[in-house]
């Protein structure tokens, strides 16, 4: 008797696996345990040059959904539009911020943290003023290191960082992937969205290559997802038969409860903590801890 996958359901007395949306057996990942201490921090970049698939909705709720779970998580918004820090309430009009620190008006990156409504989820903040800052930085010395010699100050504070980057492989990006561990690729289930991340992942080579060789893809989380229609279904399809298991099991489904916590300036985990999609994200903060690319 054949005991492919297949097969295995119809023996006498099991039953199928249930399956998730990339076409894998769905796992439960557990609820981790507390940690002893805190830091040094794992640095993680949630980088894709295209814009609107999720990377900052994705920064803010992984950030809560970490801090749920006892890890203490600085956000850093490294966008010139600021929605990161718009999205956690925090006001950046005269305030302190990466741009500063960046250019050096400002020496303490402890005096840019912003603490959140979330209890161990701080803010680094930015404004539009961040725009300005690659062509400020084009003559620096070591300019692609900067940022990494900023979260140096603050690594040990805390046990997991993670950038909001910009849509773009410009300077700022390339100082994100410098100073990081890893690297999360936020990538809506639509097809245009399926054309940058060979050139993303290009990217994240050639900076292993030349400045940082620690560097790793810790995996692609599918965003935006929605199961009624093929179009949706059929690029997840493709995503995981083209990256295999860097394809990260937990999918971010589509939802008007995003933009509405959005609006609010809270995290999906307590605008709608028993809505779905703040599962999906605890979902997400739990498999990265398993996979260990957070503690």
């Amino acid at each position: 008797m054949s005991t492919k996958r297949e097969d295995v359901a119809e023996l006498p007395g099991m039953t199928a696996p249930v399956m998730g949306p990339t076409g894998r057996p769905r796992t439960e990942f557990p609820v981790p345990a507390p940690l002893d201490g805190h830091g040094p921090a794992r640095i993680i970049a949630l980088c894709n040059q295209k814009g609107g698939v999720g990377k900052t909705t994705t920064s803010i709720n992984l950030g809560a959904s970490l801090a749920e779970y006892g890890r203490r998580v600085l956000a850093i918004d490294f966008d010139p539009q600021g929605a990161l820090s718009a999205g956690l309430g925090v006001q950046t009009h005269d305030s302190i911020t990466v741009y500063d620190l960046l250019l050096g008006r400002e020496k303490d990156a402890h005096a840019a943290i912003v603490e959140t409504n979330v209890p161990g989820l701080d803010v680094m903040p930015a404004n539009i003023d961040l725009s300005a800052a690659e062509v400020h930085l084009v003559n620096e010395v070591a300019r692609e290191q900067i940022l990494a010699r900023v979260l140096r100050q603050v690594s040990d504070d805390y046990d997991v960082i993670l950038i909001d980057c910009q849509p773009s492989l410009g300077l700022l990006t390339v100082n994100a992937l410098t100073a990081a561990h890893g690297v999360l690729i936020p990538l809506e289930c639509e097809f245009f969205a399926l054309r940058g991340v060979a050139l993303l992942i290009e990217t994240i080579d050639k900076v292993r290559d030349r400045l940082n060789p620690a560097i790793q893809l810790d995996g692609i989380l599918a965003t935006m997802f929605d199961p009624r229609t093929l179009h949706s279904r059929e690029v997840l399809e493709r995503v995981v038969e083209t990256f295999g298991d860097r394809v990260l099991e937990t999918v971010i489904s589509r939802t008007v409860k995003f933009p509405d916590a959005s609006v609010a300036a809270r995290p999906i985990t307590t605008f709608a903590p028993e809505h779905a999609a703040a599962g999906a994200y605890r979902q997400l903060a739990r498999e990265l801890i398993v996979r260990g690319a957070v503690a």
